[in-house]
């Protein structure tokens, strides 16, 4: 075990013990998502946190929150978390201290859910999340009850990863691939509850349109360096392989794959990449070179980071309730389309 793997289940370890302690007196069932909460009539404060603040989709989401809070009159603080669970706590608390009304979060680990959970819920914060679930009741989403998840406001993955594996199916059918020369690679952090939708989707949505392509999954970290070092030794194990199609989570998954992919040497006629966000497949098309980065789903950052704020203002100063989840559309893109899209590419 590393050392990364044994922090990661002292962090949990922890969480679970708090948890523990700080339920073992109450009784009856405890609110996911701030339903104790009052309805507010001077000014409303809200805190976003979000891990990863600095990625082209959270700056996005960050400026989408921005525009909406102006609009509403919101004193809006955004925080980057980066990828630290333990700084995710403490920004949380320090939310609550400062006497914010509101709290959205994106969390960097869901193992910190129960303990964001009741440190909002002792503050009488209410509490909405962005992107990724958390679970009231442990640190794993996926092994949560549908009534222990705070509300989310995001996107489907089930429609996302839909999308993804229908447009992976059209274009392998385009390719005129057999499924004996061909191997789906689906990559993703697999602690992740939506990420997992996706890719199940993903898969779900290609067997239907082209059965009988095996699959490898490959466990990364969601950026492109880590997906891109992952499934270059996938690459390797099956250097026999003739045609790739690599989808994952987000574009940081399928960029690190057809990254992978090309500097083994496979040409991107050989490549069918299917991004999920956009930001990253977009500059792939920025010249007329050639990519495997076929196509991606534009998720627009902007447009979640708008309705969390006016999702949790309609929550507290109207009292209207938070539906447990909330999704912003999508838009299927490629070389020839991305720009007429609304996409920005930097």
């Amino acid at each position: 075990m590393n050392a990364s793997s044994r922090r990661r289940i002292a962090v949990a370890t922890g969480l679970l013990l708090t948890l523990a302690l700080t339920t073992a007196c109450s009784s009856g069932k405890e609110s996911s998502g701030g339903d104790a909460v009052g309805k507010v009539d001077d000014k409303i404060s809200l805190t976003y946190l979000q891990k990863q603040g600095d990625q082209e989709y959270f700056v996005g989401e960050a400026a989408g929150a921005k525009a909406k809070a102006e609009e509403l009159g919101i004193d809006l603080k955004v925080v980057n978390l980066g990828n630290d669970a333990n700084k995710t706590v403490s920004e949380v608390q320090s939310a609550v201290a400062q006497k914010t009304k509101g709290i959205i979060i994106v969390v960097p680990d869901p193992a910190v859910g129960p303990q964001v959970v009741q440190t909002a819920k002792d503050g009488n914060v209410a509490l909405l999340t962005s992107d990724d679930q958390i679970c009231t009741t442990g640190p794993a989403p996926a092994s949560c009850g549908k009534d222990g998840l705070v509300p989310r406001i995001g996107f489907s993955g089930a429609q996302m990863g839909g999308e993804v594996g229908k447009r992976a199916a059209a274009e392998y059918e385009k390719a005129g691939w057999k499924a004996a020369d061909t191997r789906v690679i689906s990559a993703w952090k697999q602690d992740v509850t939506v990420c997992g939708d996706r890719v199940n989707a993903a898969r779900k949505a290609f067997d239907a349109a082209v059965p009988g392509v095996k699959t490898i999954n490959v466990a990364t970290d969601n950026t492109p360096t880590g997906a891109q070092d992952k499934i270059a030794a996938t690459i390797t194990a099956n250097s026999k392989v003739k045609n790739w199609v690599v989808w994952g989570c987000n574009d940081e998954n399928a960029m690190g794959g057809v990254t992978a992919l090309q500097n083994a040497g496979i040409g991107p006629d050989h490549v069918i990449g299917v991004g999920l966000g956009a930001y990253l497949a977009c500059k792939e098309w920025q010249s007329d070179k050639k990519s495997g980065m076929k196509a991606a789903l534009f998720i627009n950052g902007k447009d979640v980071g708008a309705l969390a704020v006016q999702t949790m203002y309609d929550k507290l100063k109207n009292g209207k309730p938070f539906p447990q989840e909330a999704f912003a559309p999508t838009t299927m893109v490629d070389a020839s389309s991305w720009k007429d899209s609304g996409l920005t590419c930097s």
